[in-house]
């Protein structure tokens, strides 16, 4: 399996094409985070999970720690929604033109409101699908969260939840 060509693309317009060397590419999938996590051999922390809710209706993209949950009272809240739920699998593809597990921060087909974790910060380098389920890109937090033109926020589910 290759790179999105889509994904390839977005690398190109935001200025990263550097990173096209950096991507790494597995036989199995890297669908889940711990299904990453183990292949790259990294923490589970260091995974970025890009996650699609819906809030009233509209899509949003959260970007999280692979070993942490999102707590949709707190993107309710930071979005001042009534409604926050997780994105049909239609939606996800609709919304940002890749499958479920194969989701990248940014590069997506339509803009949606981006939120990211503070937690994705406590890492040098973060691991993020590439466009497909069998590919992964590294980059440092702080990059990453420009480049998706994110708001850094507090929506990680405390551990007593």
């Amino acid at each position: 399996m290759t790179t999105s060509s889509r994904f390839a693309e977005a690398l190109d317009e935001l200025g990263l094409g550097e990173l096209h060397a950096r991507i790494r590419r597995f036989p199995d999938e890297t669908r889940t985070a711990a299904e990453a996590a183990a292949a790259i051999g990294c923490e589970l922390s260091q995974i970025c999970k890009s996650l699609i809710f819906s809030a009233d209706g509209v899509p949003v993209l959260v970007l999280m720690d692979g070993a942490s949950r999102v707590d949709v009272d707190l993107v309710r809240r930071e979005l001042c929604a009534a409604k926050v739920t997780r994105a049909k699998v239609d939606v996800v593809r609709q919304t940002t033109g890749y499958a479920i597990g194969g989701v990248p921060p940014f590069g997506h087909r339509t803009r949606t409101r981006v939120l990211a974790d503070r937690s994705l910060l406590a890492h040098d380098i973060v691991w993020a699908a590439a466009g497909t389920p069998y590919a992964v890109f590294p980059m440092e937090p702080k990059a990453l969260i420009a480049h998706a033109g994110a708001t850094l926020v507090d929506v990680r589910e405390s551990a007593a939840s």
